[in-house]
């Protein structure tokens, strides 16, 4: 049940009805027309802004619009008022038993409350972490995680059919780098001196690898040239730094479907064919380009190479896909890659790159732009950077990985809900602190903490009201739902918003609206449990009436549904009791 979508319903139904009957000119466009809460809940429970949309395309008065609209909809058993206000906007009371149906939908869906049907929405692809293969994965790396995962459970249960994917970046000279470092930690496990020169990986963390080197292959890869050694070491290394990476994910509560290989791409002809694909639209040409704006680089030469004219799709300038020495630059296997991704059928995808990435964006889409005809839409998410505080001081913890503090690190000091829950108290492309001290203080400055209390709040009261008699089924307290206090009817409304909140933080794909809300929420249910400390009446458990105690319990319960599905949706474990 989405009330906002229901009375929208009406809005739009009733200015047909104004079409028909002459009151507006036909043809106008009804897509604007919203309905949302009031800035001020002092001015009704929803405005609509339709008067004011149409007001310029209608050649009428957004007032006399309003106040023609305003008399439909009072007809409505659900619109207690319908008000005219300032130059046309229209705010909308509505009746008690609306509020009271809400918590009932609540309570009848569960979980599911707010949740779209399976299958309405479209198919969409989410590539996310898709870090090199050559150490475990780092801080970086675990806020996209986070992101990339809470964004497809979100577009999820907004009815999408999701494929979580990682694109493996074994194709590159970085997995030559991790190969030789890998081959020191093997000297090193016969005992001999690993020679970590600079430019190679000196994390302790490829110690076991060249252990399992030594495991696997005995003696016979020593004082072998690099030739000889180089593919099979580089294959056996990144299979276990992919292992490593798998755990990594999996501490997190992150499960791909998918793992895509770059490398699996050379030789297969598929990126032959992806430039041919844009060679055969005019896209491909043979050029020079101009010198990029500022200091030139040492190495920069005018030379010609393979251009993409990705400036046909929106682009500043047209990308090199082939090197002036035949081979292919770093953007030719991607181009392939998210060409296999249109091939495989998907209606939208979505990249998840780290902020470093952001001059990638625009290539990327005018890449997929060309090769799906402009069928399939490419949002690029950028993930911010994550600083590390302790005692609001920058904080360094043990680097096993040799320049960086991993996830693991992070995760086993804070735990995997704290980590997770506020990973998305900001929005993805907004630098984010994370101090070990605030992230666990219990507190209301703490939004993890505060959304959690309220879950085991909940969690009491429900327990104590079972043990006075009452059934606390959501059938059961479905029926018994009653709102008889102005502070419970507000409580009803932000449940009302939930269904709401998901489709808007869908459609943007923003998944921290999802903890915002969960920290509303949260704070409303505790502003009414503390009113209750000075108004008896007020209170969730009505001590020796088991009437009254099961319709209060019915909204605490419904806010539970919102929080434990939300917090789902983060892939956060509600919280049953506090600690």
């Amino acid at each position: 049940m989405n009330i906002f979508a229901d009375i929208r319903v009406r809005v739009l139904d009733a200015l047909t009805d104004m079409t028909a009957a002459g009151q507006l000119p036909a043809g106008l466009d009804f897509a604007a027309v919203a309905v949302e809460p009031p800035r001020d809940p002092a001015h009704g429970d929803m405005a609509t802004n339709a008067a004011m949309v149409l007001a310029k395309p209608a050649g009428l008065k957004p007032r006399e619009i309003a106040e023609a609209l305003a008399a439909r909809l009072a007809a409505d058993p659900r619109i207690e008022t319908a008000e005219v206000a300032g130059p046309g906007f229209l705010n909308l009371r509505l009746a008690p038993g609306v509020w009271t149906g809400v918590l009932r939908a609540a309570l009848d869906a569960g979980d599911d409350y707010g949740r779209a049907p399976a299958g309405q929405g479209a198919s969409i692809n989410v590539e996310f972490v898709s870090a090199n293969p050559t150490g475990p994965m780092h801080v970086g790396h675990m806020r996209g995680a986070v992101f990339g995962d809470a964004l497809a459970s979100l577009l999820q249960f907004a009815g999408n059919d999701v494929t979580r994917e990682y694109y493996i970046n074994d194709g590159g000279a970085q997995v030559d780098v991790l190969a030789r470092s890998a081959y020191e930690r093997y000297r090193e496990a016969h005992g001999q001196e690993p020679r970590i020169a600079e430019g190679l990986y000196p994390g302790d963390y490829l110690i076991p690898v060249g252990q399992a080197l030594k495991d696997r292959y005995g003696d016979s890869l020593l004082d072998r040239p690099e030739s000889e050694w180089l593919a099979e070491v580089r294959d056996f290394a990144t299979g276990l730094m992919m292992q490593v990476i798998r755990d990594d994910l999996a501490l997190l509560g992150v499960e791909m479907d998918v793992y895509s290989s770059e490398k699996a791409l050379y030789g297969t002809g598929r990126i032959e064919a992806a430039i041919q694909r844009l060679a055969d639209a005019g896209l491909i040409y043979e050029g020079v380009l101009d010198p990029p704006k500022g200091k030139l680089p040492e190495d920069w030469e005018a030379r010609e190479q393979t251009l993409f004219r990705s400036t046909a799709h929106g682009d500043d300038v047209d990308r090199p896909v082939k090197k002036s020495d035949g081979s292919w630059t770093y953007f030719a296997p991607d181009i392939a890659y998210h060409w296999d991704k249109i091939d495989r059928g998907f209606d939208q995808l979505i990249d998840i790159f780290g902020a470093d990435h952001g001059g990638y964006v625009k290539r990327m889409q005018a890449a997929v732009a060309a090769l799906s005809g402009g069928r399939v839409p490419l949002d690029v998410k950028l993930i911010q950077l994550v600083r590390l505080f302790k005692n609001c001081e920058p904080f360094k913890m043990s680097k096993r990985a040799g320049t960086f503090v991993t996830l693991r690190d992070v995760v086993e000091q804070a735990g995997r809900d704290v980590t997770r829950f506020h990973m998305l108290t900001r929005k993805n492309d907004a630098a984010l602190d994370f101090d070990f001290d605030k992230v666990l203080e219990q507190s209301k400055d703490n939004p993890v903490w505060y959304v959690q209390y309220a879950s085991a709040r909940i969690n009491s009261v429900l327990r104590r009201a079972a043990e006075m008699g009452v059934d606390v089924s959501d059938a059961a307290l479905a029926q018994a739902v009653a709102l008889d206090h102005p502070a419970q009817g507000a409580l009803a409304r932000r449940i009302a918003e939930w269904p709401r909140t998901v489709e808007i933080a869908a459609r943007a794909h923003e998944p921290h609206r999802i903890a915002f809300f969960l920290y509303d929420l949260a704070s409303d249910l505790h502003a009414l449990w503390n009113r209750g400390n000075d108004e008896p009446a007020l209170r969730f458990v009505q001590d020796g009436d088991i009437g009254a105690t099961a319709a209060k319990i019915a909204l605490a319960r419904a806010v539970g549904v919102v929080i434990s599905a939300g917090l789902g949706i983060l892939g956060v474990t509600p919280a049953r009791e506090m600690r």
